[in-house]
């Protein structure tokens, strides 16, 4: 089991601010990620679970991106970069 639970440190012990369900004496990993910074309580936010499905690979993504741009682009990459070629004239 994985959760991430705020938890109180009163100078002896932590104290989970939610109950937990875990049998008495289990032993747990504890990671101390102290929540204050600038004076502002930070908020922890769930990471998703990963998808058991397919993965996305980058073409598909690329190609559902409909990106534009000029047909040489990757070709001239450098001298758009350096301004020798601009977008405006790109073929």
């Amino acid at each position: 089991m994985e959760k991430i639970v705020e938890a109180t440190y009163d100078g002896e012990v932590f104290r989970p601010d939610e109950p937990i369900d875990l049998a008495s004496e289990t032993k747990v990993k504890v990671i101390i990620e102290e929540m204050q910074q600038n004076g502002k309580k930070l908020e922890l936010v769930e990471m998703p679970k990963k998808s058991l499905g397919k993965p996305y690979a980058w073409l598909d993504f690329a190609q559902a991106a409909n990106l534009d741009g000029p047909s040489d682009f990757s070709t001239n990459l450098d001298d758009y970069l350096n301004g020798t070629i601009s977008l405006d004239n790109a073929e």
